[in-house]
């Protein structure tokens, strides 16, 4: 395998955008009451994000997933920063509503080179779309992605509102997209266990929901509300940032880590999850379980939870997306031995580093707990 298309680590990417052009009833920052409506500026300029999320101080190729509290590509100053991240040979995952236009029209016009490094994960809100006239402006912006060498992916949030338009979403989307749309799984932020976010009970909600064949949908549903208490590489192999401030997160609200605009000549402070997991179940699985941070865990590719067959015979990844997301993070980066393991999880459990919520206020706390750790290491 090409080293340029060698995946080292997963990140995703969190845009201070919380204004959405859309209001879905099912939508997590709507549960939440969090969406201020406001597009903070990223407030740093695309080469300096670019030297702090360097192929050399990550290790490699990386795959980042850019998403934001309302929809990615409202603010303006993203895609300069994605067009440097493209250039700097990485590959770059948007979850979009599909609906700004000139966005998809600008992004059209760069470097076929860049567009093949390129996926869009299109959320397909049709009841919103359809009730703003915008269904056909959203299958165009699918296809004009697609038809530029981008690789794509439909994917709709199967709610109870939804379900009396299950046939009209198959039809239209065969038309449109030479297949049907995959599925996601709905969950309640308002409730401890993040439960299923519908009325139905599960194996109600999978029986509607099935007909729709996809291997998603199957995956989520086979571990929700599943604890994982295996060896977790979140944290080294796969991160969350918020990019505005710098921040790098083990996982989705877990512990910071370190900050990417700190010390950008040297190498970042990687530290695993391990056997630490806070939540009740892993939410996000069809992304990290399937990409491997978990490597004792049975998953299915990505590309299974991306990829769809089209009626035309073609596919909705690319090779080269195809060939990434295919690949585990295991198979490129070294694993901990038990010992090491045990070290680590040990540390874990320290007050100390409990009390790190943001890592630019508690840089020196942090640095004790690796410097620590490293004597353990070396004199295991």
């Amino acid at each position: 395998m090409c080293e340029s298309n060698r995946l080292k680590r997963f990140l995703e990417v969190y845009i201070p955008t919380e204004k959405c052009n859309l209001t879905c009833s099912y939508c997590y920052v709507t549960q939440e009451g969090s969406a201020s409506g406001a597009i903070t500026p990223i407030g740093h300029t695309p080469m300096e994000i670019r030297k702090a999320l360097s192929r050399e101080r990550l290790g490699g190729v990386c795959l980042l997933n850019f998403c934001a509290g309302g929809e990615t590509l409202l603010g303006e100053d993203l895609l300069p920063v994605i067009h440097e991240l493209l250039k700097e040979g990485h590959y770059i995952q948007i979850v979009t509503n599909g609906t700004i236009t000139k966005r998809f029209l600008e992004i059209s016009t760069w470097n076929d080179n860049l567009l093949e490094r390129l996926f869009f994960k299109f959320s397909f809100h049709f009841i919103e779309l359809k009730k703003r006239n915008c269904l056909e402006l959203f299958y165009n912006n699918v296809r004009l992605m697609r038809n530029r060498g981008c690789s794509i992916s439909v994917e709709i949030m199967p709610h109870d509102e939804l379900i009396p338009y299950i046939d009209e979403i198959k039809e239209v989307s065969l038309k449109n997209f030479n297949a049907l749309p995959h599925l996601t799984v709905g969950r309640n932020n308002n409730t401890k266990g993040l439960e299923l976010l519908s009325a139905l009970t599960k194996e109600q909600y999978e029986s509607v929901w099935s007909s729709f064949d996809s291997e998603m949908f199957r995956y989520k549903m086979s571990v929700f509300g599943k604890e994982q208490k295996q060896f977790c590489y979140a944290g080294e192999w796969s991160c969350s940032l918020r990019i505005d401030t710098g921040d790098l997160y083990q996982c989705n609200g877990s512990v910071c880590i370190d900050n990417i605009y700190d010390r950008v000549d040297e190498a970042l402070h990687f530290r695993p999850v391990g056997s630490h997991c806070p939540y009740s179940h892993c939410w996000n699985c069809h992304a990290y379980l399937c990409l491997g941070v978990i490597p004792d865990s049975e998953a299915p590719t990505y590309a299974a939870m991306r990829d769809r067959e089209c009626t035309d015979g073609s596919r909705w990844l690319t090779r080269r997306f195809s060939e990434l997301f295919n690949q585990k993070l295991k198979d490129n980066n070294m694993e901990y031995t038990a010992k090491e393991k045990s070290l680590m999880n040990e540390n874990r459990d320290s007050d100390e580093w409990q009390g790190i919520p943001e890592y630019k206020s508690c840089r020196q706390n942090f640095a004790n707990i690796m410097r620590r750790l490293r004597e353990a290491l070396r004199s295991k």
